[in-house]
């Protein structure tokens, strides 16, 4: 297989991919594009908001406290609460991206989002990752985000109650999948166990949103004190035969 065809198949493969999620990002950006305009932004603010964020739960929770009018400070401490996953996701998929140029590597974090960073670890576990891959996936669904934040900023003021359709919860189905795919993972369940507990603690005497990043630094501080089970040596091992003589 030639170069060019290779990489022509990663890029499919990233679109192909990315289909079953482009539905959620379509509503998703919908309802961002419909709370911008009915929350006081121009559509071109919001459009410039999702061209350069890229980051739809962070943009949501910003136009909530924009809407309470509360200090600029402490819009700017949410969306780090929010986005500080981000900093794991780039920290975690940054060991792939062996085949990525600088230039290339430092564009794909800009458009690391939950569900590229779900593809990627899991395209990795498989085969190298690709820079192809990555931006299939990650390009189609900026492209779809700015297509449907412009859809919902247009026509969103035809939805007078999100929560009657259940776009509310929308979000939270979102990361629910996300965080289904990586069952298979050792320690899966404690170290989500440890986030749930900590998160729910933190957000009933603190408040939203620092329980987002106590409850994901609480799940990897446990993951990273348990370690990752050590794989045993089969018993035919040839070097394991060789010491035994």
């Amino acid at each position: 297989m030639t170069q060019s065809t290779e990489s022509r198949q990663e890029i499919l493969d990233g679109l192909r991919d990315a289909t079953p999620v482009m539905l959620a990002v379509c509503f998703f950006g919908m309802l961002f594009g419909t709370t911008a305009v009915n929350n006081g932004l121009t559509l071109g603010q919001a459009m410039l908001s999702s061209t350069l964020v890229f980051a739809g739960a962070s943009q949501l929770v910003f136009l909530e406290l924009y809407s309470l009018k509360v200090p600029v400070w402490s819009m700017l401490l949410a969306v780090f609460a929010i986005n500080f996953r981000h900093v794991l996701y780039s920290a975690s998929i940054g060991r792939y991206m062996g085949r990525f140029s600088i230039f290339q590597r430092y564009s794909a974090f800009f458009l690391l989002c939950d569900p590229l960073f779900g593809a990627g670890e899991l395209r990795a576990s498989k085969r190298p990752l690709t820079p192809a891959y990555y931006f299939g996936y990650g390009l189609l669904l900026y492209g779809i985000w700015l297509l449907f934040t412009l859809v919902g900023g247009l026509f969103g003021a035809l939805i007078t109650d999100p929560k009657a359709l259940g776009l509310d919860m929308l979000l939270s189905l979102y990361f629910l999948t996300l965080l289904m795919g990586f069952r298979s993972r050792p320690n899966w369940l404690v170290s989500v166990l440890a986030s749930g507990v900590v998160s729910v603690l933190v957000y009933r005497y603190v408040g939203s949103p620092w329980h987002i990043m106590s409850g994901g630094l609480a799940g990897i501080l446990l993951a990273a004190f348990i370690g990752k089970p050590d794989a045993e040596k089969p018993d035919d091992d040839p070097e394991l035969e060789l010491a035994r003589e």
